[in-house]
């Protein structure tokens, strides 16, 4: 989301996200269905239960934004809830949630993480980017998370980031938070870093120009205080364009450039080969006389 209003909420484009467990290993994807608990047949969005003759059209719950919506999995379900701003309180009441074993998925996932990998496109303009639990929607003009389905009060958002840049690599950039690894001390909380992004060209050699970008960045980390209003748990990356644009350009040096920079080595090697030639010549003129001087009186 940016400061222009722009939002795009679950992104899933150019976005790989895999499973992995505590030592950091990929856990394969499991099969829809295996697992699940066996219950009776679906149930309608009329309320009766699937027969044998019928096409199954599962009830949405009240958030159906017409009358021939259908939510045929848990899945459809919640962003129905999402559309709506709705909350899901208790995935358990859900048939299809019930049917998928909704609940006992995220028991089994207890413990493991999530490596994200991918781009984005975001607007030249100052917005902000973060990976947080739950299902994201509007409401009262908020960005919120749904955190009830996961029945839980506190979330680990420990992470490592392997890198993060601007637009595409040209030679000596440096991107601060590659390799940054924060381990989270308390119950849950919210890490936030604020980068300052400059528009850099790279222009090679050969003339051929790199449109890139480097930033800084500062960080945050504001954990949840009792009593309060909970922070939503996750990790935020908040953006914003500086006015200026560094350029930097690869060029030949001039053979004349080149020997003129020879001539003033070797002139200031012989000027200061000079200077402790002089040095030690005086010195042992000096010491010598001392000595001459000691022996005539």
């Amino acid at each position: 989301m940016d400061i222009s209003g722009e939002q795009h909420l679950d992104v899933k484009h150019n976005i790989i996200k895999k499973r992995i467990d505590q030592h950091g290993n990929i856990i394969e994807t499991r099969v829809d269905g295996i697992g699940s608990p066996k219950i009776e047949n679906p149930l309608q969005r009329h309320g009766g239960r699937l027969e044998h003759n019928e096409t199954y059209c599962g009830s949405c719950f009240g958030a159906e934004s017409s009358d021939d919506d259908c939510c045929n999995s848990c899945e459809e379900v919640r962003e129905a809830y999402r559309k709506k701003g709705w909350a899901l309180t208790n995935p358990d009441l859900i048939d299809q949630c019930k049917r998928e074993g909704f609940l006992q998925k995220i028991k089994e996932e207890e413990g493991e993480g999530c490596n994200l990998y991918g781009s984005l496109e975001v607007n030249k303009v100052a917005g902000n980017f973060h990976f947080a639990p739950g299902k994201s929607f509007q409401h009262s003009n908020m960005h919120v998370h749904d955190l009830l389905a996961f029945q839980k009060e506190t979330f680990n958002v420990s992470h490592k980031i392997h890198k993060l840049s601007f637009g595409a690599h040209f030679p000596g950039v440096v991107n601060p938070l590659d390799g940054v690894e924060q381990g989270q001390q308390t119950s849950t909380g919210m890490y936030q870093y604020f980068l300052k992004v400059v528009p850099t060209v790279y222009t090679d050699i050969r003339g051929h120009k790199i449109l890139s970008n480097q930033f800084s960045v500062t960080e945050h980390f504001k954990a949840a205080e009792i009593g309060l209003t909970r922070s939503l748990p996750g990790v935020f990356f908040f953006y914003d364009l500086s006015p200026i644009k560094v350029q930097f350009t690869e060029q030949r040096t001039p053979f004349l450039h080149f020997l003129t920079n020879v001539c003033a080595i070797v002139g200031g090697v012989f000027t200061v080969s000079g200077i402790i030639d002089s040095f030690v010549y005086h010195g042992h003129r000096a010491i010598k006389k001392k000595i001459e001087i000691g022996k005539l009186s």
